[in-house]
C-alpha cells in the first residue's frame, strides 16, 4: 500500500488533478470572459454523471495496479509522452476557443443568432472541430499519463464515439446556417476527429 504514496503516484496523480482543474476551471472562466456571468452556467464546467464516473474508473485502476503491479507505472517515457498530449490537448482546445470567440459555445446551437458565424481562421484553417480534437487528444493523455491501458482504451473508445455522433449532429445545422460556404470549408478541412468527416 505504500506505493501510493510512492514519488510515482504522487507526481503521476497530481499532474492528474493538476490537468483536471486547469481544464475545467479555463473552461468556465473562459465562458465568463467571452459569454458573460448572465449567459454561463455551471454545466460550462462540462463535468457530467458519466464523465465523473470515468474519472473514477481512471482513478480506481490506477490505485489497483500501481498496487497491485508497481513496475506498470513506471514507463516514464510514457508517462510523459501522456502529459505531453494533455498538454498540445489543453492548447488545441483554448486555441478552438478563444479564435472563435462568441461563436463557440459548450451546446450545439440550433437556431442561428447575430453571434454565429463560420469561423475558418487561426486554428479553423487546419481543423473544423478543434475544440473536440483537443478534448479527444487531452482526455486520452490523461490516462497515458497514468499509465491506465485500461482506460486508456476506454477513454479512446468512449470520447471518439461521442464526438462521431456529435459531429454529424451539429454539421448537420452548420449546413443549414452557412449552405454551400460551409460545404466547401468541410471539403476542404478534416474534422479533426480520426475516421469523422
Amino acid at each position: 500500500m505504500t506505493e501510493i504514496l510512492s514519488y510515482t503516484a504522487c507526481r503521476q496523480l497530481s499532474s492528474m488533478f493538476l490537468a483536471i482543474i486547469f481544464f475545467h476551471g479555463s473552461e468556465y472562466f473562459l465562458a465568463l470572459v467571452i459569454h458573460g456571468r448572465s449567459r454561463v452556467t455551471l454545466k460550462s464546467f462540462l463535468i457530467s454523471k458519466n464523465y465523473l464516473f470515468a474519472m473514477i474508473f481512471s482513478l480506481l485502476e490506477y490505485i489497483i495496479e500501481i498496487v497491485l503491479f508497481p513496475e506498470l507505472k513506471e514507463y516514464w517515457v510514457i508517462s510523459d509522452l501522456g502529459l505531453a498530449m494533455v498538454v498540445i490537448g489543453e492548447v488545441i482546445r483554448k486555441m478552438a476557443i478563444i479564435t472563435a470567440g462568441q461563436a463557440f459555445t459548450h451546446l450545439i446551437k440550433v437556431y442561428h443568432d447575430e453571434h454565429h458565424q463560420l469561423i475558418t481562421h487561426g486554428i479553423y484553417r487546419f481543423v473544423r472541430h478543434p475544440g473536440y480534437c483537443g478534448f479527444l487528444i487531452w482526455s486520452v493523455g490523461t490516462q497515458i499519463m497514468l499509465c491506465n491501458p485500461i482506460s486508456t482504451i476506454a477513454f479512446a473508445v468512449v470520447v471518439w464515439r461521442f464526438f462521431a455522433k456529435r459531429i454529424p449532429y451539429e454539421e448537420y445545422f452548420l449546413r443549414q446556417f452557412f449552405g454551400a460556404k460551409y460545404e466547401e470549408y468541410a471539403q476542404q478541412v478534416m474534422s479533426g476527429v480520426p475516421f469523422v468527416n
